[in-house]
């Protein structure tokens, strides 16, 4: 079983930036990758960006260039800088581990508003 708990969401201005946290916790050894998702009211949830234990990384185009993934040294800690962001980056924004299954957050709210 893996634990994830997120933190960082709130309310920024178009342009702005936030950065989220996801700790996990459990059998975080036999994590394979870690990521964030994101769903926006009325659409399925779509991937942001994940980084695979050996450090790859992979991101939606729409925040290619915007946004960065990062992981701590302890492998149990993911990190989403998020720059320039814009109103369509509004979603609550969830953690997701891979390991035989799917684990998940219980997502923060990021709002992009003026």
């Amino acid at each position: 079983q893996v634990q994830l708990v997120e933190s960082g969401g709130g309310l920024v201005q178009p342009g702005g930036s936030l950065r989220l946290s996801c700790a996990a916790s459990g059998s975080i050894f036999s994590i394979n990758a870690m990521g964030w998702y994101r769903q926006a009211p009325g659409k399925q949830r779509e991937l942001v960006a994940d980084i695979t234990s050996s450090g790859w990384t992979t991101y939606a185009y729409a925040v290619k260039g915007r946004f960065t993934i990062s992981r701590s040294n302890a492998k149990n800690t993911v990190h989403l800088q998020m720059n320039s962001l814009k109103p369509e980056d509004t979603a609550v924004y969830y953690c997701n581990a891979k390991e035989a299954r799917d684990f998940w957050g219980q997502g923060t709210q990021v709002t992009v508003s003026s």
